[in-house]
């Protein structure tokens, strides 16, 4: 069952570290599709287009998703750069991420092993650092019903998470609601129910 909120990066975050004189430059956004994903991915080679390596990973939907996910070593080694940041923002419990790390190479060589824990390190440290914010998938709802009815559903919005965004009284009220999909349904019941289907649900 997929979840219906889940934490994201609030906004966009860059953080740089240095490993034996390579610096590590790691730049993390939010991304809601693969095409926002590889866009920002352009935009970070586009900024260090002088970088060694602009290595990536990114996994679009919820947090340890496997189905919408991509990775890329950019010319390192196979395997010591994409898939250890890929690993990283998979067991980090976030969601809806790209993460970008450009290496300025320092001289020194780090090895397979050495440069598997650098990019490791320069993605851990980063997200240590990030803000995040929930994701809500967020509905609408237009209710229109009788005044007798207003006190009673103006009580049982907030068990529902409902938020209104518009008010307006004609012969009837007319309420404009926005709340979280997974209440959606049973919000619907209970003033259906309330009102023994008198009042308009849309």
């Amino acid at each position: 069952m997929s979840k219906a909120r889940y934490p994201i990066p609030a906004e966009t975050y860059r953080c740089e570290i240095e490993v034996k004189r390579s610096r590590f430059i790691t730049t993390i956004e939010p991304t809601d599709s693969s095409e926002a994903a590889l866009a920002f991915i352009s935009q970070i080679k586009a900024e260090f287009p002088d970088a060694s390596h602009n290595c990536w990973a990114y996994l679009i939907g919820q947090p340890g998703s496997t189905d919408r996910i991509g990775l890329s070593d950019d010319g390192e080694p196979h395997g010591v750069a994409g898939k250890p940041m890929l690993t990283t923002i998979q067991h980090s419990d976030i969601g809806d991420i790209t993460v970008v790390v450009s290496r300025y190479f320092g001289g020194t060589k780090l090895g397979k092993g050495g440069m598997v824990k650098a990019y490791t390190l320069a993605v851990k440290t980063a997200l240590e650092q990030l803000s995040i914010v929930e994701k809500v998938d967020w509905k609408e709802l237009t209710i229109t019903a009788d005044y007798q009815f207003l006190e009673q559903i103006e009580r049982l919005l907030p068990d529902f998470e409902a938020q209104l965004i518009d008010k307006q009284f004609a012969d009837k009220i007319n309420l404009q609601l926005k709340l979280p999909a997974e209440h959606l349904e049973n919000l619907r019941t209970c003033l259906t129910d309330l009102s023994s289907g008198q009042i308009a649900l849309s």
